[in-house]
């Protein structure tokens, strides 16, 4: 899950550079040509292969030191070949998808790219299905034929948006001779053919890139080695920004920071792309949850006061969010207001009632205590609370590893969790979250909902699929397996010395380390 994902986003919005305080001519601190550029974030790197991890941390990375067959430019929404020369759907039926590859394309070690790598990287997805891997992302993936540097995949129906899937780094090309086809790969080492070599990485630390000079591919290459340097929380981020430990930081300083970035800030520059990173709220509709009945998620969204969660917890830097489809991509509609315009707690109270069910209903809400998700946890509990309807029990996990498995397995009633989509595209905001084997793993599966999926994706003409969308947002806000609470804009601070940080993320889930610069 490009659960941050965690993977955002919006196709034609236009990155805006605002701020910028005194220009330095040279870096301070001694540092410039020749050092690593220090890149801070809150983000969490789950696994270093790529069939283990679908989440935002873990495919930032995946971006820079693995290729994919395409990728997305700057700027654009549009796949592009990237380790592969051309790619192209077969006939009309949208079902059989062939890629070539680059003739020179090669990984760090040397070794020629072959298509029966391409196989290898995208059957051991299938084959591992890890819990926290992207199989869900890969649902109409039947079969993969490798012939020559050709690789061909065959889909089990009509997937317009297969080339965006293969642009992520769901599809990053790993080594077969090191990445086992049945296990996920164990240790540090990394074998692609991104833009950067892993020289180090140590868990919850850093992760050391170094150019790779055999690269190539869409991208430019690397011209400054990075030390990305990973935070436990938006606090220690901000310490670190402050402290001059890092020159860049991204995901996430914390609330206040950014909602005080204005262009009088001393060698500070910010940029603000997207806006349409989403945090929900994800019910566990197993059986034996409370959870479980409609009648106790459509309370929770009568009441849930989404302003009072932008404004208090986020400082007006994020904007309440009443469908799956954020603003910004193409068939957004608003059907949570259109049901819900007000927080009611009388509406509540009589769905409660209608159903049979007593009140103060028990819910355990499950939490990854990073940034400001706690008060945001705890805010959630204040407002339910206070209608007198349900006893919230907050459940904070400090590990991300820990609380995918946890909800995985069941063990909260609901968890908030944020979404960063893979490609700019509705579907990516509806069939990884909603649809068969959903990465949220709520225990949630229907097949009206199925159906319409399948046919939003059977329009190679977007467009034509938008009247599905919205049939689709309205069944989910009907049936809430999902409750959306906001998105917001993505923001990355560089210092002046450092260049190309414009140009880091532009809401298409690619992190271009690999444009940054010294001046």
């Amino acid at each position: 899950m490009r659960s941050v994902r965690s993977k955002v986003i919006a196709a034609g919005l236009v990155l805006g550079v605002a701020g910028a305080g005194a220009w330095q001519l040279l870096p301070e601190e001694g540092r410039g040509s020749g050092t690593a550029i220090r890149v801070g974030t809150s983000d969490v790197v789950s696994s270093l292969d790529p069939a283990g991890a679908y989440d935002a941390g873990s495919w930032a990375l995946f971006s820079n030191v693995y290729q994919s067959l395409l990728t997305i430019r700057p700027g654009s929404d549009t796949p592009v070949p990237d380790a592969a020369s051309a790619c192209k759907f077969i006939g009309q039926k949208l079902t059989t998808y062939q890629c070539e590859l680059r003739p020179d394309v090669k990984f760090s070690s040397g070794r020629q790219i072959t298509a029966e790598d391409v196989k290898h990287s995208f059957d051991r997805i299938k084959a591992i299905n890890s819990d926290q891997g992207p199989a869900p992302l890969f649902n109409t993936l039947e079969s993969v034929k490798a012939e020559g540097r050709v690789v061909t995949f065959n889909l089990s129906a009509r997937d317009a948006t297969f080339p965006f899937k293969i642009a992520t780094g769901a599809a990053s090309i790993v080594d077969r001779e090191k990445y086992p086809a049945d296990a996920l790969r164990e240790g540090v080492k990394v074998d692609g053919s991104g833009p950067f070599t892993l020289a180090s990485y140590a868990a919850g630390a850093s992760a050391e890139l170094k150019p790779n000079a055999t690269y190539k591919g869409q991208g430019k290459p690397a011209k400054t080695s990075v030390t990305v340097k990973y935070f436990e929380d938006s606090a220690q981020l901000d310490r670190a920004w402050q402290d001059r430990a890092v020159e860049v930081a991204h995901r996430e300083m914390p609330p206040a920071v950014l909602a005080g970035l204005n262009p009088g800030l001393k060698d500070t520059r910010y940029q603000a792309s997207g806006g349409t990173e989403t945090r929900s709220v994800v019910f566990n509709v197993r059986q034996g949850s409370p959870a479980a009945q409609p009648a106790v998620r459509q309370a929770v969204a009568a009441v849930l006061d989404r302003a009072a969660l932008a404004g208090q917890v986020y400082k007006g830097t994020v904007t309440p969010l009443y469908s799956l489809v954020p603003a910004g991509i193409a068939a957004h509609s608003t059907p949570f207001f259109d049901t819900y315009p007000a927080p009611n707690g009388a509406t509540a109270k009589k769905l409660l009632k209608d159903a049979g069910i007593s009140t103060p209903v028990q819910l355990s809400l499950g939490v990854n205590v990073r940034g400001a998700n706690l008060a945001e946890a705890d805010e959630i509990k204040r407002q339910l609370e206070s209608t007198g309807l349900f006893q919230l029990t907050v459940k904070p996990v400090e590990k991300w590893g820990d609380f995918q498995k946890g909800y995985a397995a069941g063990e909260f009633d609901a968890y908030t969790i944020g979404w960063i989509a893979d490609f700019p595209d509705a579907d990516n905001f509806v069939a990884p979250l909603v649809g068969a084997d959903s990465s949220m793993n709520n225990g949630f599966s229907d097949k009206a909902v199925d159906a319409l999926i399948t046919r939003t994706q059977s329009f190679s003409d977007r467009s034509e699929a938008a009247a599905d969308f919205r049939e689709l947002q309205k069944l989910i806000a009907q049936q809430i397996p999902m409750l959306p609470i906001w998105q917001k804009k993505d923001y990355v601070m560089s210092r002046e010395a450092v260049t190309g940080a414009q140009y880091l993320s532009d809401g298409t889930g690619v992190w271009r380390l690999w444009e940054l610069n010294w001046l």
